[in-house]
């Protein structure tokens, strides 16, 4: 019986984190970006705004990615008007982050990621952690098994010993 049970959960615990690593958004730059393509891949999602306060972080943002890309690193940006920060479209805001920090990481088109409307990724982030963002510039790092391994809120700078601690301890 013992040996049923401990399957079924491992089996759970599988399609728990094979959920996850299902989601699609749509890419800035055309197509999907399917989070299934990371698997065994520390990816760390980030709800940004290019009006917001805390844009700035697009900076730090890069220096994370350019440091820890080449050991498995994933910086998913998902530019979000659900805090009204966001610029009127797609390509504004992609050439916005190109002039202006130079990002080359993964970016999502403006999509919600609260409430009704939220993207099917927040709303699991919601159920499986508790999580919701509050502001622009939450960060969520999801593990190389696709659970979630932190959160962090909109203070937490990218370069941080906060969060580059919670990513390397997730690092070959």
């Amino acid at each position: 019986m013992r040996t049923i049970l401990t399957a079924f959960f491992v089996c759970i615990a599988s399609l728990a984190n094979a959920a996850m690593t299902s989601f699609t958004f749509q890419s800035i730059d055309g197509g999907d970006i399917d989070l299934a393509q990371w698997r065994g891949q520390p990816v760390l999602v980030v709800n940004t705004a290019s009006r917001c306060g805390y844009t700035r972080q697009y900076d730090g943002l890069q220096e994370l990615y350019d440091m820890y890309r080449a050991r498995g690193l994933v910086v998913l940006a998902i530019p979000s008007n659900d805090f009204k920060q966001e610029l009127a479209s797609d390509e504004d805001v992609k050439d916005f982050c190109e002039v202006n920090f130079g990002l080359d990481f993964p970016m999502s088109t403006i999509t919600s990621i609260r409430g009704e409307a939220a993207h099917p990724f927040y709303r699991w982030l919601e159920a499986e952690a508790g999580f919701t963002p509050r502001w622009n510039f939450n960060k969520v790092l999801i593990a190389p098994d696709g659970r979630v391994a932190a959160t962090f809120g909109s203070n937490a700078r990218p370069m941080s010993r906060t969060v580059t601690s919670a990513i390397t301890a997730l690092l070959d």
